[in-house]
This record gives C-alpha cells, sequence and structure tokens, in this order.
C-alpha cells in the first residue's frame, strides 16, 4: 500500500580500521552475584586470550574494550556467580567496522550455549550494537566464554550483560510455541491469542534504530509482545549482499528471543511485485534461517510482503512453492502469506477476500497477511478485513495511522476502529514503524537513533504516542 518510492539511505560511515594486537592479555574478573536486575560486565576486565584491551574507538563503555586476533580460537572469558541455577539472558555489546559477520561461539562452564552467534557488521568500529542468546547458569561460579569461529577474529567486545527480563513472565515464555487453531493465532495451551508490536525499518536504512537499547524499550517500556524483522529485497537490500542481511536477521533475530518477544522475518517484496522474482532468493534466505532457528518457538516467517500487479493465483502458487522448502527444516512456525493488491485482500485492485476464501493455499499452519493505512483505508477496507477474519485466519502485519505513503495527518478515529475490530477478533497487528525515517509514521523524532532515549514520550511524534498507548495496555494470554 505504500509506494515504491523509499526514504534516501542514511550516509554509510566510513570503516576504520581494525589495529593488529600481538600481546595477549589476561585478567581475571571479580565474581559478581547474578541479580534480578541486569548485570553489566566490562570486557576490558575478562580473561583474554589472543586480544588486546584498547580504547581507540569512540562509545565504548568502561574504560575499554578487547579488540580479538584475527585467529580462529581467540576469546574473552567471563566469570560471573549466580545466586541459584537458571536461565538467563547473555548480551555482548560489540562493534564490527568489517564488512562480514564475525561469529562466536557461546560456552557457559564448557558447554556450548549458542552456536555461531552472530556478531553482524555495525557500519564502523565506533559504532555499537548487542548480540544476545539465552543460557542455563550453575548456582555459584560460571565461567562464560565467547571464541570466534573464523580466522577474522571476533568483534571488538565492550561488555556482557548478565541478565534481563523476567523470561517467565515474557510473552513468548507464557505462549510459547504459536500454531494457527481454525481462524484464531492460538499459544501453546490452544488458546486464540493477541500479538501486538512494531516493525522495523528497512535494515539497509534504518539499522541504527534496531538496538538493544530501542529493543530494551520497545519490550519493557512498550510493553510489545512482537518485532517485525523488516528485510527489503530490492532498494539496497538483501540483492546488494545476501550474507550481510541474512547475518544481521540472524542477529536481530537473537535480540528479539533474548527479549521475550516474537520475531516476524518479513520477506520484504515490494517492487517488482511478482513474489516470483525473489523466488530463488527466497528459498536461500528461508531455508538457512529455518535451519538456524528451527528450535526457536517465537518466529512467524512472512514470505511476501505486499505482492502487486499480479492474481492470487500466482501467489498463491508462489507460496506452494516455497512453503515446503520451510517446511522441509521447520515443521511447526507459522507462515504469513501475503495477500494480492498491496496485501489489501485484493482490494486496492478492484478485488475482494472472496477470491482468498475459495481458493486458499494448499497448506497448513498458515496464516493470510492485510495491510491498511488508516486515513487511505477506511470502510470497505475495514469490512472486507472483518468478513475474511471470520473465515480465513488474518494478521496485520503492517498498518499506519497515516495514508498510505506512511506519512501525513493522523486519521487516529478510523485507526481506533481498526483495532477495536482487531481486539473483538484477535486479530493480531504490528505498526510501521520503529524508525527516525522524517515521516509522520515513524514514531521516533529525526535525529532519535541510535543514542535515543527511546522509552517514555519525549522523542515521539504524535503517532508514535498514540501507538505506544495502545501497546502498553494489559495484554490477555490464556494459560488454561
Amino acid at each position: 500500500m505504500r509506494p515504491c518510492a523509499k526514504p534516501r539511505s542514511r550516509t554509510t560511515r566510513a570503516l576504520l580500521a581494525l589495529g593488529a594486537a600481538t600481546a595477549t592479555v589476561a585478567i581475571v574478573l571479580p565474581t559478581q552475584p547474578v541479580s534480578a536486575a541486569p548485570t553489566v560486565h566490562q570486557a576490558e576486565a575478562s580473561t583474554v586470550s589472543q586480544g588486546v584491551v584498547e580504547s581507540n574507538h569512540a562509545g565504548f563503555t568502561g574504560t575499554g574494550f578487547v579488540n580479538y586476533h584475527n585467529v580462529t580460537g581467540s576469546y574473552a572469558e567471563f566469570t560471573v556467580t549466580a545466586a541459584a541455577a537458571g536461565p538467563t539472558t547473555l548480551t555482548f555489546r560489540f562493534a564490527n567496522g568489517t564488512t562480514a559477520n564475525r561469529p562466536m561461539d557461546i560456552r557457559v562452564n564448557g558447554a556450548l550455549a549458542a552456536d555461531d552467534l552472530a556478531f553482524s557488521p555495525t557500519g564502523a568500529w565506533s559504532t555499537w550494537k548487542t548480540a544476545s542468546t539465552t543460557a542455563t547458569l550453575a548456582a555459584g561460579t560460571n565461567r562464560i566464554r565467547a571464541t570466534a569461529v573464523a580466522a577474522t577474529g571476533g568483534p571488538n567486545l565492550d561488555s556482557l550483560t548478565v541478565g534481563g527480563p523476567t523470561a517467565g513472565a515474557t510473552p513468548a515464555a507464557i505462549n510459547g510455541q504459536l500454531k494457527v487453531c481454525g481462524t484464531k493465532l492460538c499459544n501453546q495451551y490452544g488458546k486464540p491469542i493477541q500479538l501486538r508490536g512494531a516493525s522495523t525499518h528497512g535494515l539497509q536504512w534504518y539499522s541504527n534504530c534496531v538496538s538493544g537499547a530501542s529493543l530494551d524499550a520497545l519490550a519493557t517500556d512498550w510493553n510489545g509482545d512482537v518485532l517485525r524483522i523488516s528485510m527489503y529485497i530490492q532498494e539496497g537490500g538483501y540483492e546488494t549482499n545476501p550474507r550481510h542481511y541474512t547475518d544481521l536477521v540472524h542477529s536481530i533475530i537473537e535480540q528479539a528471543t533474548a527479549r521475550g518477544m516474537y520475531a516476524i522475518v518479513d520477506w520484504h517484496m515490494l517492487s517488482p511485485g511478482d513474489p516470483y522474482h525473489n523466488l530463488s532468493r527466497a528459498k536461500t534466505f528461508f531455508t538457512e534461517i529455518a535451519q538456524r532457528h528451527n528450535n526457536k518457538t517465537n518466529l512467524l516467517y512472512e514470505i511476501a510482503n505486499e505482492p502487486s500487479g499480479v492474481s492470487w493465483s500466482r501467489i498463491k502458487s508462489y507460496a506452494q512453492e516455497l512453503i515446503p522448502v520451510i517446511r522441509a527444516h521447520d515443521p511447526e512456525t507459522p507462515i504469513l502469506v501475503g495477500t494480492r493488491a498491496w496485501s489489501s485482500l485484493g482490494v486496492s485492485e478492484g478485488g475482494s477476500e472472496t477470491e482468498v476464501i475459495n481458493n486458499p493455499v494448499s497448506a497448513a499452519n498458515i496464516m493470510y497477511v492485510f495491510h491498511f493505512y488508516a486515513a487511505s483505508h477506511t470502510d470497505e477496507y475495514l469490512n472486507t478485513l472483518s468478513r475474511a477474519a471470520d473465515r480465513i485466519p488474518m494478521f496485520v502485519t503492517e498498518f499506519g495511522t497515516q495514508d498510505y505513503s506512511g506519512d501525513g495527518a493522523n486519521n487516529f478515529t478510523m485507526s481506533q476502529r481498526y483495532l477495536d475490530l482487531m481486539a473483538a477478533k484477535k486479530i493480531s497487528w504490528v505498526n510501521w514503524n520503529f524508525s527516525d525515517d522524517q515521516r509522520s509514521g515513524a514514531v521516533f523524532q529525526p535525529g532519535t537513533c541510535p543514542g535515543g532515549p527511546y522509552a517514555g514520550t519525549s522523542r515521539l511524534k504524535p503517532a508514535g504516542v498514540w501507538i505506544r498507548e495502545r501497546m502498553r495496555t494489559a495484554d490477555n494470554f490464556p494459560t488454561s
């Protein structure tokens, strides 16, 4: 529903060269108790093998960071003390000024906790992001080691944060593996639920708005249930560097998982509008995503963002070619199928929901996608969504309170009518978008990213204030 024209790409940051390091530093970190609040452990106070502590790139916390040697097996090892055994979140703050992922194995007390955890490029050695995973700590002393698995070594490592949101209270922990039951999205108890959350903007433009701080705010201040990871295929996206964007998605999945949110992996095809144009790429991408994350219970796969200019039968055919590729590696994750005319169920090209109802995709555990922009898409679209939701499983993976360009005046009255309908029929929704783009549909004011703050309302546009207020209302996740 949004036009093909997108905002200009951010100015590319100059990459800084990683200095050669020859010394080996070995400093033992004093043990610290793990508490309910997250505890930060500075990397410069860890035990370092084949690396050096430096402070020549801005933005680090503490007194420095660990620069891994460019060799396989270089590591930093942290020692922490847990008051009791149990799962916790491990969040690594890092910079990677190269153009390639620098994965690391994360081991706890010698046991592998995360295999090849992605530490994707951050754009510059002075730009810091986070990568997270979950691990089970023993009561007492624990050794947490981050080891480079490639000849290029690891990233520059700033810190390890142990702990985070209480795992049992998060949306993903309560609801577990989702599945489609009838026309609803149901949790592990077989009860219909509604998820509410936010979509990133295109990662090629606004990845600096997807950080540990921004996702902490989405999960805890906004009370978001789900993050949609919007990976464009064209317009400077996936097709320009598949390895980079795949690794970036891996990393964001881990960050959403660590915060107890669901993650929608959005194959954001837009122009060309024929999904077959990117079918081969989609098979490659989703094969790797499904292989890597098939043990997670907090994912959904959106396989065609906004098809346009093609028939529903062609979209259905595409889905029926791609879905078996995913199912070969991940038989359980729900799959979201875009609909005709920019995911309007055909309405924006003169159709209606009956074309899907009368000719559904031949696959189980799928839902159909609907997008709307409240200032442009009024009663005809609202009524179409209402009728469709009574017959087929629907998920609103993108909506805005403005016009279809994601800009212009907000129509909060029409938006509220949509939200009321979706609450009544338990249709999950995701708002476009969690960035500081200049348009009115981006929730943050320009210049908010990457420094924030993201919590509270001081940096929000009117649409951001409105969406946050509604997302913060209590969830209803039945367990019995």
